[in-house]
Formats: C-alpha cells, sequence, structure tokens
C-alpha cells in the first residue's frame, strides 16, 4: 500500500492500483463517531448554512425546506442569521437520536443502505474539527458557522425549469405575465410570492443583508468555506464587495466558492475574471472553487437551464481554467432530473476529457449528482426501469475509466461512482410510490413542458427524441 496527496493535501490510498479517496475514508470513518452519539447526528447542522437573504429564509444546507429567519432577531444578534430557533430544536432531536423529518433526504439514501450526505459533510475537515467542542457545548448555544453559503439577491438571467420566482428575476417576470403553470399539482403561481415569500429587491433595504455584513468580520475569522450562489453571483454587486474584502484581508485557511451558470456577458464575464486573478494567483486564499450549475449536454442543457448559452458556458470554462492556470478548481453541479438522463453520458465524457486537459499536478475538474426532488414531475424515480439501464451503463463506463497509478487526477474516483449508485438505489425506490401519485405526476410532467414550449418557445421531442414514449404517455394520463 502507498499513500500519495492529493488536491489540497488530502492522502489518497492506493491499493493493487486503485484508490481509495480520503474523502471517502472520512466518511466511513466519520459514520461511526456520528452513530456513537446517534444515529441521526449531522454536523452540517451547527457548523454549515444556506443563507437566503432576499427572503430571509435558511437551512443548514441545500436539502432541508427553508425556514423563516426572524428579522428583529437578527438585529440584535447577526449571528441569529444561523443560529435560528427552529435549527437549535432540530439539533436538539439528533442529539435524542430522532430523524428531523425535514433530513428526509439523507435518511432515504441511509435507508438503501448507502452512506449519505451527512456522512459525507460531516467528514470533511472544517465540520470535523469541532466534533468535541460541539458535543460539549449544549444543543442551544449560538455558534459560528464553519461553511457558509449565501445568497445576496435573486437577479438571474436564466430561467431553469425547476427553479422559482423566489431565486431567479427572469422567472419572477415570467411568472407576473402569464401567472400560474397548469399542473395540477400548484407551481409558481404569484400568489404563493408574496408576504414572507416574497423577495426583497435588491434595490431596496434588506435587514437580512444588514445583518450579514455586521456578522461579517466575526464570521470571517472562523470560516473554513464561503460560497456564493444566487440567483447569479456574476451579477451582484455583493459578489464583488466579497472579493475587496479578502483582497483587502487574505485569509490563508479559506476555501472560496462561487456557484454561477457561466453564461453571462462577455463585458460582465471579463470583470468577473479580473476581480478573480489576484485572489487566486497572489495566493489570497487556500483555494477558489468555481461551481458550474448545467445538468446535460448542449441543447438539452439548454431546455433544462432555459436561457443557457451552452458554447458561451463551455468557452468561459476554458477560459477560468487558462487565465488563471492554478489555486483553483472546477465542479459541475449536476441536478440529476428526468430530464438529464440521457445526455449525461456526453457530459460525463467532456467532464473526463477536461480532467485530461487540466488536471496534471492536482484535480481541477470536479463534479456532483444532487438528486432533484421538487417539483416531483422532474424526479428521476418516475422514469421507466428502462432509462435505469441509460444510469447504470454510465457508471459501468466511469468505473473502466477509474483512477489509478497511471490516470493521476484524470479518471473518475470512488466516492463519485458511489454517489451515482447511490442515486440508481435511490431511483429504484421510486417503484414503491403511490401508483395515482405517480400518474398525477406524470400529468403534471406534460402538463408543464407543453406550457413550457408555448411560453418559452422551446420544443420538447425535437430536443428530447429518444423520449417520445415518455411524452406519449405523459399526455395520455394528462388528457384522461
Amino acid at each position: 500500500m502507498e499513500l500519495y496527496k492529493d488536491n489540497k493535501g488530502d492522502k489518497v490510498e492506493v491499493k493493487d492500483g486503485k484508490f481509495k479517496s480520503d474523502f471517502y475514508k472520512s466518511a466511513e470513518n466519520i459514520k461511526e463517531q456520528l452513530d456513537s452519539v446517534s444515529p441521526s447526528f449531522c454536523l452540517a447542522k451547527w457548523n454549515q448554512v444556506s443563507l437566503h437573504l432576499p427572503t430571509g429564509y435558511n437551512n443548514s444546507c441545500y436539502h432541508p425546506p427553508l425556514h423563516k429567519m426572524d428579522a428583529e432577531a437578527v438585529k440584535v444578534n447577526p449571528s441569529a442569521l444561523h443560529n435560528t430557533q427552529h435549527k437549535k430544536e432540530m439539533r436538539k432531536l439528533m442529539i435524542k437520536g430522532e430523524r428531523p423529518k425535514e433530513c428526509q433526504y439523507c435518511w432515504n439514501i441511509e435507508d438503501t443502505g448507502h452512506m449519505s450526505d451527512r456522512h459525507y459533510r460531516s467528514g470533511e475537515p472544517w465540520a470535523h474539527m469541532d466534533f468535541e467542542t460541539i458535543l460539549n457545548t449544549p444543543w442551544n448555544a449560538d455558534k459560528n458557522p464553519r461553511y457558509v453559503e449565501v445568497n445576496f439577491n435573486h437577479n438571474c438571467n436564466l430561467k431553469c425549469s425547476y427553479c422559482s420566482p423566489q431565486f431567479s428575476t427572469s422567472w419572477e417576470k415570467e411568472t407576473k405575465q402569464f401567472g400560474a403553470w397548469p399542473t395540477k399539482t400548484p407551481h409558481n403561481a404569484p400568489e404563493h410570492f408574496t408576504g414572507s415569500r416574497a423577495c426583497i429587491p435588491h434595490s431596496q433595504y434588506n435587514p437580512y443583508v444588514e445583518a450579514f455584513w455586521k456578522w461579517w468580520p466575526d464570521l470571517y475569522t472562523d470560516l473554513k468555506h464561503f460560497r456564493m450562489t444566487g440567483g447569479e453571483p456574476l451579477m451582484d454587486k455583493n459578489t464583488y464587495k466579497v472579493f475587496d474584502y479578502i483582497n483587502a484581508n487574505p485569509k490563508s485557511d479559506l476555501h472560496l466558492n462561487v456557484t454561477s451558470n457561466f453564461s453571462v456577458e462577455d463585458k460582465l464575464f471579463d470583470k468577473y475574471i479580473e476581480a478573480i486573478k489576484p485572489i487566486c494567483l497572489d495566493e489570497k486564499v487556500e483555494h477558489f472553487m468555481q461551481y458550474i450549475s448545467v445538468d446535460s449536454w448542449m441543447e438539452q442543457a439548454e431546455y433544462i437551464r432555459n436561457g443557457l448559452d451552452f458554447n458561451r458556458m463551455w468557452n468561459n470554462i476554458n477560459r477560468f481554467l487558462t487565465e488563471i492556470p492554478y489555486r483553483n478548481s472546477v465542479t459541475f453541479i449536476i441536478t440529476y432530473n428526468n430530464l438529464s438522463v440521457t445526455g449525461l453520458d456526453k457530459l460525463l465524457s467532456a467532464i473526463h476529457g477536461l480532467r485530461q486537459a487540466y488536471s496534471d499536478t492536482y484535480q481541477r475538474i470536479w463534479f456532483d449528482t444532487p438528486l432533484l426532488r421538487q417539483p416531483a414531475w422532474q424526479s428521476i424515480q418516475l422514469l421507466p426501469e428502462s432509462y435505469q439501464m441509460i444510469h447504470d451503463d454510465n457508471v459501468c463506463w466511469m468505473l473502466d475509466n477509474m483512477e489509478d497509478e497511471s490516470t493521476r487526477f484524470k479518471g473518475f474516483k470512488d466516492y463519485e461512482v458511489q454517489r451515482m449508485q447511490r442515486d440508481l438505489a435511490w431511483w429504484q425506490e421510486g417503484s414503491k410510490l403511490d401508483e395515482q401519485y405517480v400518474r398525477d405526476c406524470k400529468a403534471d410532467f406534460y402538463r408543464f413542458f407543453n406550457e413550457h414550449d408555448k411560453r418559452r418557445g422551446t420544443n420538447f421531442l425535437e430536443t428530447f427524441p429518444e423520449m417520445v414514449d415518455w411524452w406519449k404517455e405523459c399526455k395520455r394520463l394528462a388528457q384522461a
């Protein structure tokens, strides 16, 4: 057995020419530690937060439903952006060994016998470093998170099929123009995005954004990972305010992350590149991770994420990797839905190709496949069993191209394969769904995408000709 150093110093075990990543081993090891406390204990409830400041909502990671932050509490205690009363109650349940219902995503995965994001996240250094501290601190005590995701505003140039007016001004504008979608299950109705759910326009005063910037200097000292999402962060002035702060206050242990569609106008992308260059090239942070949201290949990707210019995105990816050659990586976020399946092989092949081109001395190209659960009609669990064979073929191809001693940094990793396998296991659980529920979801699939074609000038059957039988079945159920 030999040990190598992976990206950012992670150790990788080599046995019989195959690599077992430290990331995977950490998830295995932390499982035992978590279970010694309780079978539902998750460090992300203490050490991670996603802040949706346009609406004043929060969740620990992107799996649980969002819950409201107290606008008055954050004026007195800005850390209440993270330490909400709701979250504290969830921490209490976990310590007692009870499963919070909001974490059902992970429970579903674990009930298939696979490791969930509870294990992967808790096993990461930014979470695990406070294990003993968290155990020895009352469940209702405030704690600064180590991993923060923040959405400053919802300004966005895309209308992704599974998004909503809460996260995209383009969605918001369209919904105001055309109204609710004709699905049986209400979806993105204008009246749903009123009151507490209404986004505060970025041009208006926002108490949550104000609280964030008051909290920021204290939060910054404890941060290990900071990620900006949207909306589209390249269009947000707060993104560049963060960059300015980091340039003035370098932090050698910080992982700085930005999630983007990478399909903005050239002038804006130029501005973004020039803002990042000194952070990476002058080593102002430990590492910069560029997350890119894309769910399939070419025209199919553009259909799912309406407004996307795929060629522009791909050119910008190569430009980023070329013009800023070190201290950074790219991660593709593939929100795995039923329109991703038939084109995923091409996207995986392209990701593999980027690894050949850019991953020489460390891992620069990554990807993840979080499962889409809502809206329900876009879930992979609805698809016929024959589509699972497509997924299984992708897994087999990945296994044939696993990282070994001769393909260091260029092949697929153990946990990437495991995540694809767990996606399949969860998909197969769809056979247990109520038949009427499945029929209703299929009918809504047709209703939604038929309306999608009308509103957005798209054509489902021209874009997904291989799904014609599926389309006909969904149409029949919708018209029954």
